[in-house]
């Protein structure tokens, strides 16, 4: 008896956060500047497993409409964006890139809980390698400068 009213309790939690708007505007920013990509290899590997998190060119899948999920991304791609946005390339910001590559090589990013439900995103190790060798001729490369002004 017990189970059943805190299942019941769930379901209408779950079903009254869903008039909570938050995270539901799907509207990506408009795109200012791009950079000049070392090779179109580097720009469609980005395109697989970064894009939707790095640019201002999201794709929301179905499950942003619903809560909590929707707030999740919605913090995600903000985040995101914030740290490293190719989509206004150009424009003054704290982080021009320089970590991307090494982001990259330590297996941070693409992030584990996004590959379960974006399976393109997943690189292979000659891919990810491949990636972050681009990224680093793309955009410099914050952990190896530093090792050579040792």
């Amino acid at each position: 008896m017990k189970i059943g009213k805190a299942l019941v309790v769930v379901v209408a939690v779950l079903v009254l956060i869903q008039l909570i708007p938050f995270g539901r505007s799907h509207k990506n920013p408009p795109v200012t500047g791009k950079p000049q990509w070392d090779s179109p290899r580097t720009e469609e590997l980005f395109n697989r497993a970064c894009k939707d998190c790095h640019s201002n060119e999201t794709v929301w899948p179905w499950y942003s409409n619903v809560a909590p999920l929707s707030w999740l991304l919605k913090l995600d791609v903000k985040v995101g964006r914030t740290k490293f946005n190719v989509s206004e390339w150009g424009r003054p910001s704290k982080n021009e890139g320089e970590d991307a590559a090494s982001e990259t090589r330590k297996s941070k990013m693409p992030p584990w809980f996004y590959l379960p439900a974006h399976p393109e995103a997943k690189l292979s190790t000659s891919e990810k390698d491949e990636l972050a060798k681009g990224l680093a001729a793309t955009f410099g490369d914050k952990e190896k400068e530093g090792k050579k002004a040792r």
